[in-house]
């Protein structure tokens, strides 16, 4: 199926932590023409940049098929890592270039996967800079703190 026959869908992400470490939560807005479902969760014991991902990922993985997904996150790690960095990390064992094990490696790995299934588009957000989506994202996010507490 080419990009053109894909459904359209806009991701906004967004991961929260009450402390970093501390209790941690993910939120995603998933939006087709006047559609809209919003996802959150959390973990007793998590960082921001695990909600972070694990929001991306959750996000990619409650679409039923295969779409052009548009991800919106305020997070330049998930972006960069995704788009940039995961190249070199798989090239060197799943090593940074200091030969240290690359961080929450195990969701670097669970995006990708996710990611395939999808034409992706990345989309840098400013947080907390009034973006409706990654408003409503972070407010989901905060949703799934509360959820662990």
């Amino acid at each position: 199926m080419t990009s053109e026959q894909l459904t359209v869908v806009f991701i906004f992400t967004d991961g929260a932590c009450s402390g970093n470490p501390g209790p941690g939560g993910w939120g995603a807005l998933l939006r087709h023409g006047t559609k809209e479902r919003e996802l959150f969760g959390g973990e007793k014991d998590s960082t921001n940049n695990r909600m972070e991902l694990t929001a991306v990922i959750r996000a990619l993985d409650a679409l039923t098929r295969p779409v052009n997904a548009h991800v919106h996150t305020d997070s330049k790690y998930v972006m960069q890592g995704i788009t940039t960095w995961i190249h070199s990390w798989k090239k060197n064992g799943w090593r940074t270039s200091n030969k240290e094990p690359v961080k929450n490696a195990d969701l670097w790995k669970q995006l990708e996967v996710s990611v395939q299934r999808h034409r992706v588009e990345w989309h840098w957000v400013k947080g907390h800079a009034g973006h409706e989506g990654n408003e409503r994202a972070d407010s989901l996010a905060n949703q799934g703190v509360e959820s662990v507490r």
